[in-house]
């Protein structure tokens, strides 16, 4: 039965290796408990007792404390075992623990917390990715159905959203694309400078900035860009709109978020990302011809006779077939993690960040992979 007059929990550790808990663990016994719970402390690796009989009263709150308590302890390295408790007081601390994911106080040896091994380490970081990457192909899935219902019925298309995505995908992306790849055509054309001038192959820096633009480097800096900008814009969008409970209003009204938006954004994408490609093409062999004309010598017609005959339209069309794909990418693994938020505000930036740190590794793969295909096909 609970005292009338309740007596303060105390905790008095008479040997390094003795705890003894006393007094009334509830929320009115609590009070000036705090500071002597900071300072506890026993022996790493030692077998320690903790006894419980002289505690009078105890509750949920009291519970609680009691385990953090306990569980601070094993973490710090302690063996310790609580005993002395009353029947109904285990059972309570029992279901504490249970929600406090806690082993059972009376078995606290035998279930003490020890250091994963290597393997449950890597059991453990598997989990989630594989439970994300099968999240990820129900996605995929989702927005083809959603594909083809829109294909079966072109009604359902909506052309404001996904003109409105092409503008801010594509069209104000245009300055920063085009620097970047101005300055990275001048930075190639500046390395290797110094090495064709040891040769006397001055002329062949329209080879190398052609090629290397075209084909690898444009394609790439400019979905690496977009990634950053636009992906990461999806992944917010979305989030917030999860977030906040709209698009569980939407559903509700009978819209259907992977008509409204997450088809736009693919769609747009893919019509944007060929065309900024193109735009960097451009903005990139024109850095490399001023780098070129500036520490090479070589003027821009001589550079550009050059440039004809060594970059063939094959090597031109190879860039740009990668753009849709790397734009499918992008949007999609931004709109997939927009969706996986939940929460509140920490969380919507941190699906922000994983969008763009996925998008960015899944284009390099896929470069990858493209490269490997088009040296079996000769290309």
């Amino acid at each position: 039965m609970k005292p009338l007059i309740e007596t303060p929990a105390a905790i008095a550790q008479a040997t390094p290796q003795e705890l003894a808990f006393s007094g009334c663990w509830t929320s009115r016994g609590l009070g000036g408990l705090q500071p002597s719970l900071a300072s506890v402390r026993l022996p790493s690796g030692e077998q320690t007792s903790a006894d419980g009989a002289r505690i009078e009263a105890l509750d949920s709150v009291g519970a609680w404390l009691l385990q953090k308590l306990l569980r601070r302890l094993r973490d710090e390295g302690a063996v310790v075992t609580l005993t002395g408790l009353r029947p109904e007081f285990v059972k309570l601390l029992e279901v504490v623990a249970q929600h406090l994911g806690e082993p059972d106080p009376q078995t606290a040896p035998v279930n003490a917390r020890r250091p994963p091994t290597a393997l449950e380490r890597v059991g453990r970081a598997a989990a989630p990715a594989w439970e994300q990457a099968v999240a990820m192909l129900a996605f995929v899935g989702q927005t083809a159905a959603a594909l083809a219902t829109c294909v079966a019925h072109p009604a359902r298309v909506r052309w404001r959203p996904i003109l409105y995505n092409l503008r801010s995908a594509g069209v104000d992306a245009l300055p920063v694309v085009g620097l970047l790849a101005f300055m990275l055509g001048v930075v190639v054309a500046y390395q290797g400078a110094d090495q064709l001038r040891r040769y006397g192959a001055n002329l062949f820096v329209a080879d190398l900035v052609g090629l290397s633009m075209l084909r690898e480097f444009a394609p790439l800096i400019t979905a690496i860009i977009i990634a950053g900008r636009s992906g990461s814009a999806y992944a917010a969008q979305i989030g917030t709109m999860t977030v906040t409970e709209e698009i569980d209003a939407m559903r509700t009204i009978g819209i259907e978020p992977m008509e409204l938006l997450v088809l736009p954004k693919i769609l747009a994408l893919m019509i944007a990302m060929p065309l900024l490609t193109v735009f960097a093409d451009v903005l990139g062999v024109m850095g490399g011809m001023l780098m070129a004309q500036a520490q090479l010598g070589v003027s821009y017609g001589d550079f550009l006779d050059r440039f004809v005959k060594a970059v063939s339209i094959t090597a031109f069309l190879i860039g740009v077939c990668k753009a849709p794909v790397f734009a499918v990418i992008i949007a999609t693994v931004g709109c997939f993690q927009g969706f996986r938020t939940h929460g509140g505000a920490d969380s919507v930036g941190r699906q922000t960040t994983r969008s763009v740190v996925q998008s960015i590794v899944l284009v390099i793969v896929a470069d990858a992979l493209f490269s490997v295909a088009f040296s079996a096909l000769n290309l």
